[in-house]
């Protein structure tokens, strides 16, 4: 079947990789199209992914702050309730309003979204099965594919989204659980077990591996641990679950630990190991784009062209991390290659967040790897506790961590656990980015009295190393 019709670039998909890709395009010239399989555009991120998760966050923590912390400041509520409707009716509201900016973005882009399921008929062609059941055809110089991942269900947990849970179904619960387990100690987990906790849920995480965010600095992972676990999160690591059995009342979980096994028992169960590519039904293997067939990921290079040229792929279909200013930072480079520019990802300068409270921020290497790879270097940390504005406002869980390399003091990893740690790591990205040193960084004046100054005296503090090193 002949094309209806001719495009230099069709995006599949309208999440934060496709969208802001087709916006990049248009602005460089490119006849766009987006194709989009739900009515909503924005993906993962936006409906069931990082922005619901951090309405209810914050929701969250504004019922916490007036149940605990509001009498410290003089403040009395009387008696306090919760109304989990409105908190997901509040939460609803925020991600339609955002996922409708979408929308008008790309229309004033002069952009055209077809909502329908892409497949990929030819290098240059791309079939879309829409609602209806009929069917388009679209011809395009250029294909970008960004579908996003799905959550991954081990075998014995699949989602039934009543017991059994996926990030998902833990948006949208109607009750608070009075007892929720968490499998897997990643950020997912650690987020919507925060949420719950919040409300009034008893939390349990089971997590396989030694330690919860493994990915990040040891000394701040261990930090995190330690606060949540005094928050009431019930933190249970070396902890394998080796059987669960979903009934009418709950869900009971089989756990091997150092000490045995053990049967616990939750209303509800979350089920957070981890996300996989969403390469389904894609075609990918009749046109010849290759995939990796022990990660799922699609190969890509540096310009992130698959294996057929006139396809590329970014965000969570390719290798890295599954994050969605990742995926957006992926969409320009990649169209920007497109059209002939030297479009790329500074993928040592990637921000990594984790939404709890109190928030984790990372940029560049840990001290594990720097170890790892036999790097010098020098560490500057400061605590919250000395910082004024933390001080004024009872926020003093945790630190700023800053390392430098031992001899040319550039900084080489920023990390942060602490109160808004989501936004201080903005200035680290933007110093390891321009390549400055830590004495640049220190020596750079902060606003008084504000978070940021604890980032800027621990990169003072990177001066003192010498006397530690041996």
């Amino acid at each position: 079947m002949a094309a209806e019709q001719a495009y230099d670039l069709v995006v599949v998909g309208g999440g934060p990789g496709g969208y802001v890709a087709a916006v990049r395009a248009a602005q460089l010239g490119m006849k766009t199209v987006v194709v989009e399989k739900d009515a909503r555009l924005g993906g993962v991120c936006l409906n069931v992914g990082c922005i619901p998760s951090k309405a209810l966050l914050d929701s969250s923590e504004f019922y916490h702050l007036a149940r605990d912390r509001f009498a410290a400041h003089g403040i009395r509520t009387g008696k306090l309730g919760m109304d989990l409707a409105a908190m997901m009716a509040r939460k609803d509201r925020v991600v339609a309003a955002l996922t409708d900016n979408v929308r008008q973005l790309l229309e004033g882009h002069g952009i055209p979204v077809i909502q329908g399921r892409a497949r990929l008929t030819g290098p240059r062609e791309v079939r879309v099965t829409l609602p209806d059941g009929q069917g388009r055809t679209l011809a395009a110089a250029h294909v970008l594919l960004a579908t996003g991942s799905e959550p991954v269900a081990p075998k014995g947990m699949a989602f039934d989204e009543r017991r059994i849970l996926s990030s998902t179904g833990a948006l949208c619960l109607e009750a608070v659980p009075k007892k929720l387990g968490i499998v897997g100690g990643g950020y997912i987990g650690l987020e919507l077990g925060s949420v719950w906790l919040r409300l009034g849920s008893a939390v349990t995480v089971l997590e396989m591996a030694p330690r919860i965010a493994a990915g990040l600095d040891g000394q701040v992972g261990r930090t995190l641990e330690r606060i949540l676990r005094k928050q009431g999160m019930d933190i249970r690591v070396r902890a394998r679950v080796t059987g669960v059995e979903a009934k009418r009342q709950g869900v009971a979980v089989t756990v091997a630990g150092d000490g045995g096994e053990e049967r616990l028992t939750f209303d509800r169960l979350l089920v957070s190991v981890g996300r996989r590519p969403l390469t389904r039904d894609l075609g990918l293997e009749e046109v010849g784009v290759a995939v990796d067939p022990a990660s799922g990921h699609i190969r890509v290079d540096a310009s992130y062209r698959t294996t057929v040229r006139s396809i590329r792929a970014i965000g969570d279909l390719v290798p890295g991390p599954m994050l969605a200013h990742k995926a957006s930072a992926e969409g320009i480079a990649a169209v920007e290659s497109m059209a002939g520019q030297p479009g790329e990802v500074n993928y040592d300068a990637l921000p990594s967040i984790i939404y709890t409270a109190p928030e984790v921020a990372s940029v560049g290497l840990t001290e594990e790897t720097l170890k790892e790879r036999r790097i010098p270097y020098c560490t500057g940390s400061f605590p919250f506790t000395g910082a004024g504005r933390a001080r004024c406002m009872g926020e003093t869980d945790g630190f700023v961590k800053v390392l430098a390399h031992g001899r040319s003091d550039r900084l080489l990893g920023v990390h942060i656990i602490g109160p808004r740690a989501a936004d201080m790591i903005a200035e680290g990205v933007l110093a390891l980015e321009a390549g400055v040193t830590a004495q640049a960084l220190g020596r750079t004046i902060h606003g008084h009295p504000t978070f940021a100054e604890a980032l800027m005296e621990a990169a003072l503090a990177v001066r003192q190393c010498s006397i530690y090193q041996s």
